[in-house]
C-alpha cells in the first residue's frame, strides 16, 4: 500500500494549462493517525507484483515484490505530454544533472508558494519531488510489523516464514523515457516487435532511490523497468529459462557461498541482465536445451569480463553502469579473482552447488541425460514437489466468503479446464478447485443453519458432504480434515472420528512429504516419477488454513482467535494437520469416550511440547501451543491450560492472536478466584 501524504492533490486541472492554485490548498499535511490514508485515497492507488515468485522460481530464498503508486500522479518526460492529462499532478523528468538511468521530479505548478510539502524541495526556484522524503512518508504510513524493515527504496518484510516480500513506493511513466530509445533500435531479433510494442506501450516506473555517487542522492529517482523485465522472462523459450535459474542458483550456492552480506557484491539483478544481453546478441536457434551448459558458461564468462571491465550496462539503459557504485577498487579485484578461479575449474565448478551437482553429472557423464523439465525448475524432483506444495499453500487464497465468489471462482476454474496445461499447472489447477469446493461447502452449510425447510437443509447438507468427499478424493491428504471439521460442526462425530482414523493412518505413511520433511528414499520409491496430480493425493500434506472472512463456519472453539487475527488484518489461520487432527480427536471423543478423548490430548501434548518429527515449523508454534490450551481447558485441566497459553504468548507473534489468548488467560484466572 502506498502512501503519499502531504503530495497528493484531491483534483488538479492539466488540461494545457499548469495547476493554479496554493500548494497548501492543493496538497494535504500528514495526519496524526500513522499516515493513514482516508478511503477516497485509497483508490487512487495500484500495485504491480514482480520478484522471483512471479517469474515462475520457487526456490526457498525467492522473493515477492510489489509496487505501488498513486493513479493521480504521473510522470512525464517532456512538456507536451502534458496535454495527455487532465486532473492528474504531473512530474517533469529532469535527467540533466543525474546520472544515466536517473533523473529528478519537477512539480509542473505554477508557483512556489510557502509552506512547502513535506516531501518536496525547492531548487533554483523550482520545486521538486525528494526521493528520501517520499520514502520516509511511506515508511511513516505503513503499520508496525514485526521484523519489517528499510532496505533501499523498499520496505522488506517476511511472510509467515514462507519468503521474504519487499513493497517499493514509486511514480508511474504511460510513456517510454527517451534514455530508453536506444533500447528499442536494437531490438532486432529478440524480443518480437509485438513484445517490444507491449513493453514501451506500458510504460516504466520511478522508484524512490537515488544515485549513490550522483549529485542529488536524497533527491533522484531510479527509472525502473520491472514490468519490462517481467514481461522480457516471459517471453523466454525453455532453455533460456533454465539458463536464468541456473545462474541464480550458482550465483547463491558458489559464487556467494560463504561470504558475508557486505561482501555479495553481484546479484540475481546482474545475472538477469547478463541473460538479456546474452539472449539479444545470440541468434535464436542457439538456445536449445542441448546447448544449456553452453549457454550458461557463456553468460558466466559475460558476468567476468563486466567485473574485469567494472562496467555492467543496464539492458534499457546501456550507459547506467550498474557496478559503478559497489564494484570498484580492490573490491572489483577481489570479485575478479574468485570468479577466474571458479572459471579455471569449468563447468565442473557447478558440482560445488548441492541442489544442482548431481544434475550436472548426469548432463556431462550420461549419454543422453540433458535434462528437460516441463515444470521449467532445474531442481531435484523432491525439492521441486516441496516447492510447489509451498507454493500452492500460498495460492490457496481464492475469496470464498460467501456463494457469489464461490461460484465466480469455479467458473473460471471450468474455463481454465479447456485449455491446454501442463503438468504442473494442471496439478495447481486441482489443488486450487479442491480449495473452490471445500470453501463452497462450508459457505453452503452455513446459509441454513437454523432457518428454511427441512428439505432445503436436508439438500445443501447432501451438497456439502459430496463437495467434501471430492476434496477428499483428489486433494492433498491434509485436506480429508475439512471433512471431519464439517462432521465435527453439523454434531456427527462418530463420523469426525472414522475420518480422522483414515486420515492419521495415511499421514503415518513412511513416504509422506509435509513442507521440508520426507524420507527422500521412501518417497522416491514410493512416487518417484508419477504425475504431480498423483502425488498430491498419494503423499503430500499441507496446512489447514481457515479463513477469518467466513468466521463462523468451521470450530467454534477457535472463533477467538479467528477475530482476533482478522482485527489484526490476518486473512487466515494457518494450522499444522497433525495439530488439527489430535485437537477433532479430542472434541470428538469429549462427547463420546472422555477417556480416548484423554488420550487424544495426550497425543498432542507430546507433539507440540517436544516436536520430535519437526512437523511444527516456528511459525506455527503460537497456534499449536493455543490448540493444546484450548483442548486442555476442554477436559477440565484447567492449570496446564493456564501453562500453555502463557507458552503461546511468548512464541513468535505470526498468527496475531495475543489478544485472544489473554482473554482466555482473564477468564481462567477468574475461575480460580
Amino acid at each position: 500500500m502506498a502512501y503519499f501524504e502531504g503530495c497528493v492533490p484531491e483534483t488538479v486541472s492539466c488540461g494545457g494549462d499548469l495547476p493554479t492554485g496554493s500548494l497548501e490548498e492543493r496538497f494535504g499535511r500528514p495526519q496524526g493517525n500513522g499516515g493513514e490514508l482516508d478511503k477516497s485515497t485509497k483508490s487512487l492507488q495500484s500495485e504491480m507484483e514482480s520478484g522471483s515468485r512471479i517469474e515462475g522460481f520457487r526456490f526457498k530464498e525467492s522473493d515477492w515484490d510489489t509496487t505501488h503508486w498513486q493513479n493521480n500522479l504521473r510522470v512525464i518526460w517532456n512538456i507536451f505530454q502534458v496535454l495527455s492529462y487532465h486532473e492528474e499532478s504531473l512530474f517533469l523528468s529532469d535527467c540533466s544533472n543525474s546520472p544515466p538511468g536517473f533523473t529528478l521530479l519537477q512539480l509542473l505548478t505554477s508557483d512556489v508558494t510557502y509552506p512547502i510539502p513535506p516531501t518536496c524541495i525547492v531548487m533554483n526556484g523550482k520545486l521538486y519531488l525528494s526521493s528520501s522524503k517520499y520514502r520516509g512518508m511511506a515508511r511513516f504510513g505503513i503499520k508496525s510489523r514485526p521484523n519489517l524493515f528499510q532496505h533501499g527504496p523498499c520496505n522488506n518484510g517476511n511472510y509467515r516464514g514462507l519468503y521474504d516480500y519487499d513493497d517499493a513506493h514509486c511514480l508511474f511513466s504511460d510513456f517510454w523515457p527517451p534514455s530508453a530509445t536506444s533500447w528499442v533500435d536494437r531490438c532486432q531479433s529478440w524480443p518480437k516487435p509485438r513484445i517490444v510494442h507491449d513493453i514501451v506501450r506500458n510504460g516504466c516506473h520511478c522508484v524512490a532511490i537515488g544515485h549513490k555517487l550522483g549529485n542529488h542522492y536524497n533527491t533522484e529517482w531510479r527509472i525502473s523497468f520491472s514490468l519490462a523485465e517481467q514481461i522480457l522472462v516471459n517471453s523466454m523459450n525453455h532453455c533460456q529459462f533454465l539458463v536464468y535459474g541456473l545462474l541464480k542458483i550458482y550465483l547463491k550456492e558458489v559464487i556467494n557461498n560463504g561470504l558475508d552480506d557486505k561482501d555479495k557484491l553481484l546479484c540475481s539483478y546482474h545475472v538477469k541482465t547478463a541473460v538479456f544481453w546474452m539472449i539479444q546478441t545470440n541468434i535464436m536457434p542457439f538456445w536449445c536445451p542441448e546447448n544449456l551448459l553452453e549457454c550458461f558458461w557463456l553468460c558466466f564468462k559475460l558476468i567476468i569480463k563486466w567485473v574485469y571491465q567494472g562496467y555492467c550496462p543496464n539492458f534499457f539503459i546501456s550507459e547506467n553502469n550498474m557496478f559503478l557504485s559497489n564494484i570498484h577498487g580492490e573490491a572489483q579485484q577481489d570479485l575478479f579473482t574468485r570468479l577466474y578461479g571458479l572459471y579455471e575449474k569449468g563447468l565442473a565448478s557447478l558440482l560445488h552447488s548441492a541442489c544442482i551437482g548431481s544434475f550436472v553429472i548426469k548432463m556431462l557423464f550420461i549419454p543422453g541425460g540433458i535434462i528437460c523439465t516441463n515444470d521449467r525448475k532445474l531442481i531435484s524432483e523432491i525439492r521441486f514437489d516441496a516447492e510447489v506444495s509451498e507454493e500452492i499453500q500460498i495460492s490457496s487464497l481464492i475469496p470464498t466468503k460467501d456463494l457469489y465468489h464461490c461460484l465466480k471462482a469455479l467458473h473460471t476454474v471450468e474455463q481454465i479446464r479447456g485449455l491446454c496445461l501442463t503438468e504442473y499447472q494442471a496439478g495447481l489447477l486441482q489443488a486450487l478447485t479442491v480449495h473452490i469446493l471445500q470453501g463452497t461447502a462450508f459457505v453452503l452449510a452455513d446459509m441454513y443453519p437454523n432457518r428454511g425447510t427441512n428439505k432445503v437443509k436436508f439438500i445443501t447438507d447432501k451438497i456439502s458432504r459430496n463437495m467434501l468427499k471430492l476434496t477428499s478424493k483428489f486433494g492433498f491428504i491434509s485436506d480429508m480434515l475439512y471433512f471431519a471439521i464439517f462432521y465435527y460442526k453439523t454434531f456427527r462425530w462418530i463420523e469426525a472420528l472414522s475420518v480422522l482414523e483414515i486420515t492419521k493412518g495415511r499421514l503415518a505413511q513412511p513416504y509422506l512429504m509435509y513442507d521440508n520433511n520426507v524420507n527422500k528414499e521412501r518417497y522416491i520409491e514410493a512416487v518417484g516419477g508419477l504425475s504431480w496430480s498423483t502425488k498430491i493425493r498419494k503423499a503430500l500434506a499441507k496446512d489447514v488454513t481457515l479463513h477469518n472472512d467466513i468466521i463462523n463456519i468451521y470450530i467454534n472453539e477457535l472463533v477467538p482467535e479467528q477475530q482476533n487475527c482478522m482485527q489484526n488484518n490476518e486473512t487466515l489461520v494457518s494450522i499444522p494437520p497433525f495439530v488439527l487432527l489430535h485437537m477433532l480427536e479430542v472434541l470428538c471423543y469429549k462427547h463420546i469416550d472422555i477417556r480416548r478423548a484423554h488420550t487424544a490430548l495426550y497425543d498432542l501434548q507430546v507433539l507440540v511440547q517436544y516436536n520430535r518429527e519437526g512437523y511444527i515449523d516456528d511459525a506455527y508454534k503460537d497456534i499449536s501451543w493455543q490448540i493444546l490450551g484450548i483442548c486442555q481447558q476442554v477436559c477440565g485441566n484447567l492449570q496446564a491450560a493456564l501453562d500453555s497459553y502463557h507458552q503461546s504468548l511468548q512464541q513468535y507473534p505470526n498468527h496475531q492472536i495475543q489478544t485472544a489468548t489473554e482473554m482466555r488467560i482473564r477468564d481462567l484466572l477468574q475461575r480460580f478466584q
